[in-house]
């Protein structure tokens, strides 16, 4: 059996590495030396830290190059995970953490007078993502190599990912991530694995005596070099490694020598800039038309590297393009990588000459494709004009592929020209664009969505008439995290409390932690479990004192709220709330109220207007607030900037009460509310997306649940609703949302929030005011079970109980036997 390099014969193997502390700091010592150049009486804590991931990654390759033999010889299918977003986060204390040498990498270090916790805050986290979608990519892409599933993830090596995120007087403001500025330790260079990936241009027909009617060929005007990365992922207990392979953009011709001779030292360098912008930045602002056109470049670039990487591995292994799907599953996260549907046939049909119906066929029994929102402007879609421009071949193939959907529409009934124009992959209705969401669909064989409330939902509503044209294709996959990281690493308290509680049969199997039920009204354990969480907090307080000089009270509780900045995910009601809870304290300070710290997180996308100053919107409210006399120790606001993965991993073991507070029917799942559950929050939410599950997982006695259902809200955005009317009936919602519009919080600018406000009173489309009163009433439930201690612990202990289910490992084994085929 070949091996990538072509290697056959048989070479000798390394001696398995020691992971005695004593070994392991010699091992350090010898790759700050030689590796690094530095004495150790002379390194600083950011040399130490590059020697340790040297030494674990050793290991982490000794795995990975295992995995890798084990998969060629058993020859049995590979998954492939197509995701423009992998939020990956710190990857040393992952790797050290599930290649078992926690303990002792930290024994080691604490030998040469270097602790690792110190140094493993210094690690930048790899800004590959912006939120649950890429987080969720991590999570998946752990957990198949944790329940052995080989894998390939693939997707962009951003070189300043979304944005470094500083708020200005009150203001987001955007700023590269220069996460690569020093290296990347974890990676590895693959030049072998190199693909040009044409723009524009013409086609012709092919000219060849035996070439197909449907063979065409396609003179790229514009021309790119894909070179891959590799980034090991190592899954728990170090059973499989498999890969990230991230994609960089290179010019054919760095340089236009000609032109830099003759004093054109801009225009000769224009190709590669043109080249490097590719892989910049995360969601180029598309906004403007050259922003769309990055972005369907973007989208073009990674999926036509990664397809020509697993054909030509297909090829070496298996010869016969053919039994592609046989070998091959390919995952499409999300609709960003849709372009690949009509890649792949354009592969199949102009390179390898097979008809046309063959390539449709081998096409969709390869690719399945996931769903994560219902949202019309998130399943994309592109200008036909544009797309017809830079992918001109694509575009023949996609006018062929909606002819014969569109016929088969028609042939199977039922259809009327509204639905047919639904199910058309060229939305005809003003613009003509080419939906990306309906291409994804029809060129797969699974459609997953990721909630059981979302897939139903998708049936009904978005892919209606797709379902009824395949009506076995839509299926459910509900998301999960993996608790490696979201319990054991970043919660280490709590992880070494359950783990004496239980024992360690929950670290394999997670729905082990239901061992915990036993324990949710035993008070010594409350007790401990209660330390445990104000520890998080009184660590959480010290670093927001340290970044932003906040000073909150570990006493208090904490109502956090950190995800992406947009309306659907409703921090405008939180933050009205706090308006409304403010006027409450002070118009009645002779109340027991519970001291409360409410704080926001999460990043606005660059164009995107209204999310931008709902931001500044919780700055003033904080500002204001903060310094109030009569409310301090009452009620405290903070934005904390720049929330990311690490960010979350020291707010969400902190969390007293986890907002997931969304329009009904507009979150697809949620993982944020997953990772704050099992670490002991209890969650504040309304009846959408995983909120229904895990609702039913842990209890309705066990969650706090609020507002209208999905049903509701589609009922009254059908038959009228007046959200003047429900406000006016609000006193306290009523007040709030004229304070806010008013200036009262912003007096330099007094109708800054003008607009923002009168989109409640006039059409409310998130529920905004619909919802409010039973947000609030919520509110003071979960004041009144808060001043219950004893009633508290016992509710967060039945959610870390209860959240097993919820395993990210559970999903992949989902996928595996339901959508891939594959038998970890």
């Amino acid at each position: 059996m070949p091996t990538e390099t072509g290697v056959t014969a048989s070479l000798p193997k390394p001696e398995p590495r020691q992971s005695d502390p004593t070994i392991l700091a010699r091992e350090i010592v010898e790759r700050l030396t030689y590796r690094l150049g530095k004495d150790a009486t002379a390194a600083q804590p950011h040399d130490w830290l590059h020697a340790v991931i040297l030494s674990i990654r050793d290991r982490v390759i000794d795995a990975w190059i295992s995995s890798t033999h084990k998969t060629y010889e058993e020859q049995g299918r590979r998954v492939y995970y197509l995701s423009l977003e992998f939020l990956i986060g710190r990857l040393m204390r992952d790797a050290v953490s599930n290649m078992e040498l926690l303990e002792e990498m930290r024994q080691a270090l604490a030998s040469l007078n270097v602790d690792i916790d110190i140094i493993a805050e210094l690690e930048p986290d790899a800004a590959l993502g912006n939120g649950g979608l890429g987080r969720l990519a991590a999570c998946f892409m752990e957990s198949m190599a944790t329940v052995d599933v080989p894998a390939y993830g693939y997707g962009i090596r951003y070189v300043n990912g979304m944005f470094r995120q500083e708020i200005s007087d009150g203001w987001q403001v955007e700023l590269p991530e220069t996460w690569l500025t020093h290296g990347n330790p974890w990676e590895f260079e693959r030049r072998e694995a190199s693909y040009e990936v044409g723009f524009g241009g013409l086609v012709d027909p092919a000219e060849d005596e035996d070439a197909t009617p449907h063979q065409m060929v396609w003179r790229p005007a514009e021309r790119v070099i894909a070179t891959a990365f590799d980034t090991p992922i190592a899954g728990w207990r170090g059973k499989r490694v498999n890969t990230l392979r991230l994609w960089t953009a290179q010019p054919i011709d760095p340089i236009l020598l000609d032109r830099f001779n003759a004093g054109d030292h801009v225009g000769a360098l224009q190709e590669s800039n043109r080249a490097e912008s590719l892989t910049r930045v995360l969601y180029p602002a598309d906004s403007s038309p050259a922003g769309q056109e990055l972005r369907l470049r973007q989208e073009y670039f990674f999926s036509a590297a990664s397809l020509q990487d697993i054909v030509r591995r297909h090829i070496q292994y298996f010869g016969d393009i053919r039994t592609l799907p046989d070998k091959a599953a390919i995952q499409l996260n999300d609709t960003h990588p849709a372009v690949s549907v009509a890649e792949l046939m354009r592969v199949l049909l102009d390179q390898y000459g097979l008809d046309f119906d063959e390539a449709w066929d081998i096409t969709r029994r390869t690719f399945s494709y996931t769903n994560h929102t219902l949202l019309p402007e998130a399943l994309e879609s592109w200008p036909v004009p544009l797309f017809e421009r830079l992918l001109p071949r694509h575009m023949q193939i996609v006018y062929a592929i909606n002819s014969r959907l569109l016929a088969e529409a028609r042939r199977a009934g039922g259809f009327d020209d509204a639905a047919i124009g639904t199910i058309s992959l060229i939305d005809e209705g003003g613009e003509r664009r080419l939906r990306m969401g309906n291409l994804a669909f029809a060129g797969s064989h699974s459609i997953n969505g990721v909630s059981a409330l979302h897939t139903d939902l998708m049936k009904q509503t978005v892919f209606a008439d797709f379902h009824r044209l395949y009506p076995t294709r839509i299926n459910n996959k509900t998301n999960g995290v993996t608790f490696r990281r979201w319990l054991m690493q970043c919660n280490p308290g709590l992880f070494s409390l359950v783990r004496e509680a239980i024992g360690d049969r929950f670290m394999d199997d997670a729905e082990g932690l239901r061992d915990l039920d036993a324990f949710a009204h035993d008070s010594a354990f409350q007790e401990k479990f209660l330390a445990v969480k104000r520890a998080n907090k009184a660590h959480l307080a010290q670093v927001l004192r340290e970044r932003v000089n906040a000073r909150i009270d570990p006493a208090a509780l904490f109502d956090i709220q950190i995800k992406r900045i947009h309306e659907y995910k409703r921090q405008l009601l939180n933050i009205v709330e706090a308006v409304s809870l403010y006027d409450q304290i002070r118009s009645h300070p002779e109340r027991d109220w519970v001291p409360r710290v409410k704080l926001f997180g999460g990043k606005a996308a660059s164009s995107y207007h209204n999310a931008k100053l709902i931001i500044k919107l919780a700055n003033d409210v904080a500002r204001v607030v903060n310094h109030d006399p009569a409310v301090q120790g009452l009620l405290k606001v903070q934005f904390v900037p720049n929330y990311n993965v690490s960010m979350a991993e020291i707010m969400i073991p902190a969390a007293d009460l986890s907002e997931q507070i969304s329009t009904a029917g507009m979150e697809a799942s949620g993982t944020g509310n997953m990772k704050f559950a099992v670490n002991g929050a209890l969650t504040i939410g309304t009846l959408d997306g995983a909120n229904v599950e895990m609702r039913d997982h842990v209890g309705p006695d066990n969650i706090l649940i609020f507002g209208l259902t999905a049903q509701e809200v589609a009922d009254r955005r059908a038959n009228g609703y007046a959200p003047r009317d429900v406000i006016e009936a609000s006193c306290e919602l009523s007040q709030a949302l004229s304070a806010i519009r008013s200036g009262v919080f912003s007096p330099g600018q007094p109708d800054r929030y003008a607009g923002l406000i009168d989109g409640i009173y006039d059409h409310d489309w998130f529920m905004v005011a619909a919802d409010f009163d039973s947000y609030a009433a919520a509110q003071r439930q979960a004041d009144r079970l808060w001043n219950d201690k004893a009633a508290w612990a016992s509710k967060a202990i039945y959610n870390v109980a209860r959240m097993g289910w919820f395993s990210s490992d559970r999903t992949i084994r989902e996928y595996a036997r339901d959508i891939w085929k594959v038998l970890p």
